[in-house]
């Protein structure tokens, strides 16, 4: 969470005079696609064989100018997945998590080329489980669906009207997810 402060800050006066043009504008349709770095589900010892985190979001740019030329606001939503195994002494548990969720976004203008932004996620993890092996547990399942949110910061670095690069630092699926953005 520090870090994650520390970054927006940086952004913010490294952005101090900058005459950018607005990147994200009302209308505006972008698709995000991600690959995440290091998990915030299933950390730990014996977890084994993870499966990246991967996510996708969606947003719509709905105002502009949210309190001055610089700012715009974004609505969407968003799909995470990762998963792990358990394992110990040849029996464990297989996990999977998929994030479903909704998502606010305030844009603002820092740099030139890049649309920055932070937000706020409300969703729901579905926690699905499976044991395997010979154990006492046989018959445990451990399933542990809740309600799931995230504040996160990002910036997309734009190489064309169409394309391109994401990088988002937040508490999804993952603490930072790297990618594409796609533009309709």
């Amino acid at each position: 969470m520090k870090r994650e402060l520390l970054v927006f800050i940086i952004l913010l006066l490294c952005g101090q005079g900058a005459d950018a043009q607005n990147m994200f504008n009302k209308g505006d349709k972008k698709l995000n696609l991600g690959i995440g770095i290091g998990s915030t589900l299933y950390t730990g010892s014996y977890y084994t064989n993870r499966i990246p985190p991967i996510s996708a979001s969606f947003e719509i740019g709905v105002k502009d100018e949210l309190f001055d030329e610089k700012s715009s606001l974004g609505v969407g939503g968003y799909i995470g997945y990762t998963g792990a195994k358990w394992e110990e002494m040849g029996y464990g548990w297989k996990y999977s998590s998929i994030i479903i969720g909704g998502r606010g976004s305030l844009h603002y203008q820092l740099i030139e080329n890049v649309d920055t932004y932070t937000g706020l996620m409300l969703g729901y993890n579905i926690v699905s489980s499976s044991s395997f092996g010979d154990s006492i547990w046989d018959d445990y399942s451990s399933v542990g669906s809740s309600m799931s949110y995230s504040w996160y910061i990002g910036g997309r670095y734009s190489f064309n009207d169409s394309f391109a690069a994401m990088a988002e630092l937040g508490y999804g699926v993952a603490y930072l997810n790297l990618g594409i953005t796609l533009s309709f």
